[in-house]
């Protein structure tokens, strides 16, 4: 997707922080949901019949899996609070940049949830010899969608735009 340098470029810095702060909750509701569909099943968990059953272990990883999603998500709504603290005082730029590190970390607890939960999931369906490869191969899967690919190509948009100005 190529970016609209004339856009851009026409853009004053408020306009481009209230942009960026749009576009930075967007992607916070939909992380948001996310964990708290996470959350609400981990919460529900141990109040089912086969969670008696399970071993330490696997409530250890339970333990590490709720955790990391009750941090994920107030990592992902802390930027609510921030943005009520600093409603009509001008800092925009503070609060895209707190709301920046706050996205990041909650997604980096919401990666240890997530992979906590198939660790779960799996040693409790499955035995170890199983469990061990399919959470790697998650973890893996996240990582590489979430953290190595975005990474590897944030200059997508640099040939485009230096080839339209």
């Amino acid at each position: 997707m190529a970016v609209d340098t004339h856009h851009t470029s026409r853009e004053t810095e408020k306009q481009r922080w209230d942009r960026n702060f749009g576009d930075l909750l967007q992607e916070l509701r939909v992380a948001q949901t996310g964990v708290q569909i996470l959350f609400a099943f981990l919460l529900t968990l141990p109040f089912s019949s086969g969670f008696p059953k399970v071993t330490g272990f696997q409530k250890d990883t339970y333990i590490v899996a709720l955790i990391s999603a009750a941090f994920a998500t107030a990592m992902i709504i802390s930027p609510v609070a921030f943005h009520r603290a600093l409603f009509r005082q001008g800092r925009k730029p503070e609060l895209v940049r707190y709301a920046h590190k706050m996205a990041s970390g909650g997604l980096a607890f919401m990666l240890v949830s997530m992979v906590s939960s198939v660790l779960l999931i799996t040693d409790y369906l499955l035995n170890w010899m199983w469990a061990i490869p399919l959470t790697v191969v998650t973890g893996a899967w996240f990582l590489t969608y979430w953290a190595i690919l975005p990474f590897a190509h944030r200059e997508w948009g640099d040939e485009s735009d230096s080839a339209s100005s």
